[in-house]
C-alpha cells in the first residue's frame, strides 16, 4: 500500500538536517525521534494519498493493481493505518519536544494536502517537493527546540 523506498528518499534530508543543528550525532534518542516522525508521517500521508484517489486509481490502467485498487488492502485496513501512522507521528513529535508537537498539525495539513492538490494545479509536484523539503526544517526543530538559529 506504501513504498517505503519513497520514505527512503526524503530520509537524508531530515538525517542530514538533524547531524548540521547538532554539530554532529545528536545521539539514538534524537535519531530515533526524528526516523518515527518521518516514517509516521510519510506512512500517513502515503497511505492518505491511497485513500484520497482510490476511485481514480482504479480507472488508471498504472495503478489499477495497487492492493487498494484491487481490493486485497480493505478500505477499512487503509483507514486504521493511516490512524496508527498519525499516532506514531504525533508521539514521535510529543516526544521529541514541544515546538515539534505543536507544529506537527502543519506539517500534516501539508503533507495531506498534496493528495488534493493533484485535481486542481499542475503544480502538485511542487507540493509534494515542498512537503518532501519540510522534512529538514523538521529536524531543524526537533534538535534545537527553536525555530531560530542557522546553519554553523
Amino acid at each position: 500500500m506504501i513504498k517505503f523506498h519513497h520514505t527512503v528518499f526524503a530520509l537524508p534530508f531530515a538525517l542530514l538536517a538533524m547531524a548540521w543543528a547538532a554539530q554532529g550525532w545528536p545521539g539514538w534518542r534524537m535519531a530515533l525521534g526524528v526516523l518515527l516522525a518521518m516514517v509516521g508521517a510519510r506512512s500517513a500521508a502515503m497511505t492518505f494519498n491511497r485513500l484520497a484517489d482510490r476511485k481514480f486509481d482504479a480507472l488508471n490502467p498504472r495503478t489499477a493493481k495497487w492492493p487498494l485498487s484491487t481490493g486485497s488492502v480493505s478500505l477499512p485496513f487503509a483507514w486504521a493505518f493511516f490512524l496508527a501512522s498519525l499516532v506514531v507521528f504525533f508521539a514521535a513529535a510529543w516526544w521529541l519536544n514541544p515546538l515539534c508537537l505543536a507544529l506537527s498539525p502543519l506539517a500534516l495539513a501539508v503533507l495531506l494536502g498534496y493528495s488534493y492538490t493533484k485535481r486542481f494545479t499542475v503544480l502538485c509536484h511542487l507540493i509534494l517537493g515542498f512537503a518532501d523539503g519540510i522534512s529538514a526544517p523538521g529536524a531543524w526543530i526537533a534538535v534545537t527546540g527553536t525555530l531560530a538559529g542557522s546553519a554553523p
